[in-house]
């Protein structure tokens, strides 16, 4: 693809390759040469404020990415093709594409003055997607659609790589076992307390995982590594590893046996990554410990992040990753409420707002937790397989990739969460036969 602009900056390029390559599947090249354009006989798109001859696509540019530095922006949506745009401009499509979507990746909004929610993130509420309601939907893959057709119609042609739907299930292991590695003390605390509450079903429960070795509620893993292998997936498995117990960090010590034993069992057959303690997040000494901890336990290198309680603010926290050797991240997503945090369902390299520079960190957006449904959204289990059944559908019909979130507990023979495994079950079946 050949583009011709007035201006080349680091925005620009960034985006433009991000569009070429993932949704194109073409290299492309930027060109100030006025005469290279208008001879060009490739597809190409004059990105520029003057309409150069008379039969191109021309597609005038909002002043966003020739800009440097961060500042409040103009935002008026408007409805286009049955969806929301912004950043209206005139020539052949209507709406500066370009920087629409490198104002949704780069998730411009996080970089400016903003309410955060109790957990210290970024809230949900002060989203663009979420105001303007399409938070459900990866606005910036159906755009590309309709630019593609809008180029297809004008009578350019291109010779592209047809993209395919992939699908990427990943899991959170931040409660390995309900009672199960939880050491005589806690085990005896536990039973005490079940006791005074009258809760004999738990108190039962405990005894029977503990002392006759049934299987514990919240072991899943065999199910979910024969699922694994019956549909061929490729899961991705992220532990919750730190060196001490906290109010947010609830996981077996990465120095029990069972855990270790657990962790090393999944690590031999698939990818996993870590998923930074809470504490980490207070200091950032941890996560480099808990990174070589996780590297000491699988035997292997350790090169994809999910932020614990998708607890992660920009730009500090994605530097921290690149820092720590981390090329792959995974908490894009909200922990508040299911969707598209950066309105695309496909990875795409982080961009440094503050910086002026794409990074090495590759981002794999998630759109779609199990816990923002039961917890969060409060949603019944019909209700959770309907939500998630729309995402995939909707991921799929654009040849997207799906990226969804489960955590072992609610795979597990719990009665709290009954029926969601059936739920993720029916889930892949649907989409995968």
């Amino acid at each position: 693809m050949l583009l011709f602009t007035e201006q080349i900056s680091p925005r620009l390029q960034y985006i433009a390759e991000f569009i070429s390559q993932a949704y194109f599947g073409i290299p492309v090249r930027i060109t100030t040469d006025i005469s290279e354009y208008i001879s060009a006989d490739q597809l190409s798109v004059n990105y520029s404020n003057q309409q150069l001859k008379d039969e191109e696509f021309w597609v005038q540019p909002h002043s966003l990415l020739f800009e440097k530095g961060i500042g409040r922006q103009q935002v008026d949506c408007f409805d286009f093709a049955g969806q929301k745009a912004f950043f209206r401009t005139g020539g052949d499509f209507p709406f500066d594409i370009f920087a629409s979507t490198f104002y949704l990746l780069s998730r411009y909004e996080e970089y400016l003055p903003h309410t955060k929610d109790i957990y210290g993130r970024f809230a949900h509420k002060n989203a663009l997607a979420f105001k303007e309601g399409f938070l459900q939907i990866p606005l910036v893959n159906i755009w590309m659609e309709e630019f593609k057709n809008a180029l297809r119609s004008s009578g350019l042609s291109w010779v592209d790589s047809p993209k395919t739907f992939r699908f990427i299930p990943t899991y959170d292991i931040d409660i390995a076992f309900a009672y199960q590695g939880k050491g005589f003390m806690k085990t005896a605390g536990g039973l005490f307390r079940s006791f005074l509450k009258a809760d004999f079903p738990s108190f039962s429960e405990r005894l029977r995982v503990v002392g006759r070795g049934v299987r514990d509620p919240y072991d899943s893993f065999d199910w979910m590594d024969a699922l694994h292998d019956q549909f061929d997936l490729q899961p991705l498995y992220f532990f919750l590893v730190p060196e001490k117990k906290g109010k947010y960090d609830k996981n077996i010590l990465p120095s029990n046996p069972r855990m270790r034993s657990l962790v090393r069992k999944i690590a031999d057959k698939y990818a996993v990554g870590i998923h930074p303690s809470w504490k980490s997040g207070d200091d950032e000494n941890l996560l480099k410990e808990e990174i070589d901890r996780l590297r000491e336990m699988t035997g292997r290198d350790i090169d994809s992040c999910r932020f614990h309680y998708v607890r992660f603010n920009l730009p500090g926290s994605y530097r921290q990753l690149i820092r720590e050797g981390i090329r792959n991240d995974h908490s894009m997503g909200y922990g508040s409420i299911n969707g598209f945090r950066a309105s695309v369902a496909d990875p795409f390299y982080w961009y440094d707002l503050e910086k002026e520079e794409q990074t090495g960190l590759l981002v794999f957006p998630f759109c779609f937790m199990e816990a923002n449904s039961y917890y969060e959204q409060q949603y019944s289990v019909p209700e959770t397989g309907a939500e998630i059944l729309h995402y995939g559908k909707k991921v799929k019909s654009l040849n997207g990739m799906l990226i969804t979130l489960w955590h072992n507990q609610f795979l597990g023979s719990s009665k709290e969460f009954s029926g969601l495994k059936e739920v993720y079950e029916g889930f892949i079946r649907s989409m995968l036969t």
